[in-house]
């Protein structure tokens, strides 16, 4: 993770855990559609919120990445939004092909519990 950009009024709302990280629950703007769950550090989220493209944090890879930047399953940003508590980030998306990397359209599709 790196040096960031994000406006220091945005930084003091957001309660990391303790590797620096939000989650980012990711939906379909106009459907209400849980899409994925993601991560970002102050520096994904400066970069989503500069350029209109989901950036975030890869855990395994320890890296940034933007949803589609390979796969050309893009997520154009139409909002971001933060929870009452600081610690989690809503991020309203308009999905291009699947969301999961599994190929399916949401990550949630593995199967219902209940």
């Amino acid at each position: 993770m790196s040096v960031t950009s994000l406006d220091p009024d945005i930084a003091a709302r957001l309660k990391r855990n303790p590797d620096g990280l939000v989650p980012a629950v990711v939906q379909q703007h106009d459907t209400g559609e849980v899409l994925m769950l993601a991560w970002m550090d102050d520096e994904a989220l400066h970069r989503t919120l500069t350029t209109g493209s989901a950036t975030y944090w890869s855990r395994s890879r320890g890296e940034y990445w933007v949803k589609g930047a390979t796969s050309g399953h893009t997520q154009r940003v139409v909002s971001v939004a933060l929870d009452c508590d600081g610690d989690t980030l809503l991020v309203r998306v308009d999905q291009e092909g699947a969301a999961c990397h599994t190929g399916d359209h949401t990550c949630f599709d593995a199967g219902r519990l209940l």
